[in-house]
């Protein structure tokens, strides 16, 4: 089966992940490798990755999955707020509505992704007014800082790999 990978990558997060499809994915059956381009959807299935931009995908990628037609996606992506499953599944959610219904979802895969320095110098300089609640983001964002990481990447090479083997 041809395939693609599309993905769209501020921190590089997105791009280790594509980085991970590409190596485990057989090089001979790639039609296409990079950003979102109208040459990625020649292929059946498209593996779609994106960095969360206010709970959904960015714009390019949003566009170029609204044109996607009668095509197999896995979506992947990553988000600088992690560990939890059900915000996970409402980023992908979110994401999922820029198809049209004659695609098919494949599979998914999310992870925590580490977030700019810019980010964590925000965090301390907001007012103390909940200081619980700052320490919460600081927190979970010295927890991002190793992400992804081999234990991301190694879950996301055996959803690929179930996902691939059940074409």
């Amino acid at each position: 089966m041809k395939y693609s990978i599309v993905y769209s990558s501020v921190t590089g997060n997105t791009r280790l992940l594509a980085e991970q499809l590409k190596e485990v994915l057989p090089e001979a059956d790639c039609v296409y490798y990079g950003a979102p381009d109208e040459q990625a959807a020649e292929a059946e299935l498209i593996f779609a990755g994106f960095w969360t931009d206010k709970g959904n995908c960015d714009e390019g990628l949003a566009s170029f999955l609204a044109g996607l037609q009668d095509k197999k996606v896995f979506l992947f992506g990553t988000a600088g707020f992690g560990g939890s499953e059900p915000y996970f599944e409402q980023i992908l959610g979110n994401v999922r509505t820029h198809l049209n219904g004659s695609n098919a979802v494949v599979g998914t895969y999310m992870c925590q992704g580490r977030m700019p320095v810019a980010v964590r110098k925000r965090y301390e300089a907001m007012q103390p007014g909940n200081s619980e609640k700052m320490q919460g983001l600081i927190d979970n964002f010295d927890k991002a800082l190793s992400h992804p990481d081999e234990a991301d990447f190694e879950h996301l090479r055996q959803c690929v790999e179930a996902c691939w083997n059940q074409m």
